[in-house]
């Protein structure tokens, strides 16, 4: 009989970080609907508790964990809490990033270095914790949130820009430097999507419709539910050849 492709989860545990809403939120349930116990790494823990009733409502287990990745000692111990409640992590799904917008020539000091804090500093160390038990068992999963700007240039967010190209250049190393010790590394970069932390600028009307105009193909904004379908897609077994790479999920915008 031919093989089949198999999107299921089950058996696996999955960390994401920034799980409390937008993609992080998004992306648990999915990974939950896929047959995955999750981990949520909350900036803080005690505002989890919805969502860890909508995990277990998928019959699933689910364990909230105080993960601002700002602070290493906190990140060092939700990672040890999770592998000594589950067993392991298998998936890793680094979603904590911001996006303080500002004209270049009026960074401050305090947002360049609290988004590479976050965005940078927050994402490799999650990822080297994490990986360190994946290289103990010899199989493991990674997906970066990034974004299209790791591509592109968008106007008056120079610094997110360029963490996020940073995503996209330590996702091929990871991939590299882990890939024969059974680790897939991969990124997604999503366009504008519908959450919380996007809304102030999409209420914007002028904002939103330039927006909407530039992708190209759809002409709409994204929903998270849209980028977790491919953070599934990605950790599951039917992706097992692919590592390395940055998926955009762009709706047509880099096809101009």
């Amino acid at each position: 009989m031919d093989e089949l492709p198999s999107f299921d989860l089950s058996g696996r545990t999955a960390l994401v970080t920034a799980a409390g809403r937008g993609l992080g939120r998004a992306t648990a349930l999915a990974l939950a609907a896929a047959g995955a116990d999750i981990a949520l790494g909350l900036r803080d823990v005690t505002t989890g508790g919805e969502l860890v009733e909508r995990v277990e409502s998928l019959g699933r287990r689910v364990l909230p964990l105080q993960m601002d990745v700002t602070d290493l000692t906190q990140v060092r111990s939700a990672v040890d809490a999770a592998v000594e409640h589950f067993g392991s992590i298998d998936i890793l799904v680094n979603n904590a990033g911001i996006a303080p917008g500002n004209p270049a020539e009026d960074v401050t000091e305090e947002d360049f270095d609290r988004t590479l804090l976050v965005n940078l500093k927050g994402t490799y160390f999650t990822s080297q914790y994490v990986g360190r038990h994946m290289l103990e068992r010899g199989y493991g999963r990674i997906v970066m949130i990034g974004s299209q700007a790791g591509e592109i240039a968008l106007p008056e967010e120079s610094v997110y820009c360029m963490t996020k190209a940073g995503i996209a250049h330590l996702t091929r190393c990871l991939a590299v430097e882990w890939g024969s010790r059974g680790i897939t590394v991969n990124n997604v970069a999503p366009t504008f999507v519908e959450t919380d932390g996007t809304r102030p600028v999409l209420d914007d009307p002028a904002f939103r419709a330039d927006v909407v105009e530039r992708i190209a193909a759809l002409h709409r904004i994204g929903r998270p539910v849209e980028v977790a379908g491919a953070v599934v897609f990605l950790v599951s077994p039917a992706a097992s050849l692919i590592t390395g790479h940055t998926l955009l999920i762009d709706g047509g915008w880099t096809a101009r």
